[in-house]
């Protein structure tokens, strides 16, 4: 995008104009994006428990509430602890910040539209994601507080252990693209016969054999993780009574701190978007829609490509809030684990798993013959989209029951005098 654009405008100084203009937009999508992901969270938060405050309050759909929390935070009183050291206090917060914010400098959001096309994105953005640890290790350390320091220490023992399992999961589909260039994850071969186009859906990373298909699940499990989301946020400690590593904040640093986590999970979910979900396609045209209307780079029609461009940056955005939506669904659905229970799943089975899969994947491409190869991802595809029909079945089927009657735990108290779904005798 930039190389298109340097040519239109010749000025020297048109590179960092560029720049800096990228990075505006990259801190204003973070920014937004963060607003979104707090009214988002709690919506879910309000469905899925059935709480009252998420539901009701915040005038029209609760943007009112969100609102007022972010001019709360701007305004709130900072305080530091007496103990605390002021250097590192005040350090740490934005040094998580940065570490989430790099990652978006490599991550496409459609055809060229990337800050820096980089031949190493993947390694780029799982090395700057890492650098988040040494924020919450000086906030944790910082604070003058045990109970940070604890929650720092473990948060820096689970982000560590966890990143080298979703590195072999992110490696499975580079050995089968042969890159590291993300675009080019999404990129579509215009010579390639048209029922075998990147774009399509079924012909997306995730359906090309049993390995890419685990390695999605495994990946995305490490990544909810890294992000220290439950049941993986043992960092925060609230069975304690205390905030883990940030007990001590508030105001801006403590949202700078959260904006930092959200940041971190779009960023995690964009990279499974790229490696996995097809990235910026919609999966049922056989090409990009900014080729399919203005022509590769915008050769026919620089107008109809840029808006070509457009819808693709929102397909991509709309996958990446699908998957932190699903982070979310988790958090509020399943329970917390213990600290050696999360660290158990990790080192005893995550891992090991990651192993197989890469060591899977790379025997498939040896191994298994081309026709298998060809005609294996349409037979995954239809195997997930019968999966999901069963599912939605189930659920309709659920919706429809008496309470008590749906879920197959409960059959057994259906018969029980005074329970919510027993029928009168």
């Amino acid at each position: 995008m930039g190389e298109l654009l340097s040519g239109i405008f010749s000025s020297p100084y048109w590179p960092y104009a560029l720049a800096l203009v990228s990075a505006m937009l990259l801190i204003g999508f973070m920014l937004v994006s963060a607003i979104f992901s707090v009214w988002m969270e709690r919506k879910v938060a309000g469905r899925i428990q059935d709480r009252l405050g998420p539901t009701r309050v915040g005038g029209k759909f609760g943007w009112l509430q969100t609102l007022a929390d972010g001019m709360k935070l701007l305004v709130k009183e900072d305080i530091i602890p007496a103990s605390a050291d002021h250097f590192l206090f005040r350090l740490g917060p934005y040094i998580a910040l940065v570490g989430s914010f790099l990652a978006f400098i490599a991550l496409p959001y459609g055809n060229n539209v990337v800050a820096n096309d980089m031949n190493i994105a993947v390694f780029f953005m799982l090395a700057v994601l890492s650098t988040e640890v040494f924020g919450v290790i000086l906030i944790g350390y910082g604070s003058g507080s045990k109970w940070s320091l604890f929650g720092g220490m473990r948060e820096a023992a689970q982000m560590v252990s966890y990143e080298v399992p979703m590195a072999l999961c992110v490696i499975v589909p580079v050995i089968v693209a042969h890159t590291m260039n993300l675009s080019d994850f999404a990129r579509v071969d215009p010579s390639a016969p048209m029922l075998e186009s990147r774009s399509l859906m079924w012909n997306w990373y995730i359906f090309h054999d049993p390995f890419t298909f685990c390695a999605f699940w495994t990946y995305f499990t490490c990544a909810t993780a890294s992000c220290k989301r439950a049941p993986f946020d043992l960092a925060e400690a609230e069975s304690e009574l205390v905030a883990g590593f940030h007990t001590e904040y508030s105001g801006f640093r403590w949202l700078s701190i959260f904006m930092a986590e959200y940041g971190s999970m779009f960023a995690v979910s964009g990279i499974a978007c790229l490696l996995f979900l097809g990235g910026w396609h919609i999966g049922v045209l056989p090409d990009d829609i900014s080729n399919l209307l203005g022509g590769y780079n915008g050769a026919s029609n620089i107008y109809l490509w840029v808006l070509g461009n457009v819808v693709n940056v929102v397909v991509f955005i709309a996958k990446g809030w699908t998957l932190v939506f699903i982070m979310m669904w988790v958090r509020w659905t399943l329970p917390r684990l213990r600290i050696d229970q999360v660290m158990m799943t990790c080192l005893k089975y995550l891992l090991p798993i990651s192993c197989v899969l890469l060591m899977g994947v790379s025997m498939w491409s040896l191994l298994v013959p081309y026709v298998v190869q060809k005609y294996f991802p349409w037979g995954m595809f239809a195997a997930c989209i019968l999966l999901g029909l069963m599912v939605l079945r189930q659920m309709i089927f659920w919706a429809k029951e008496p309470p008590g009657t749906g879920m197959p735990g409960m059959w057994s108290m259906t018969g029980m005098s005074s329970y919510q779904g027993a029928k009168p005798k």
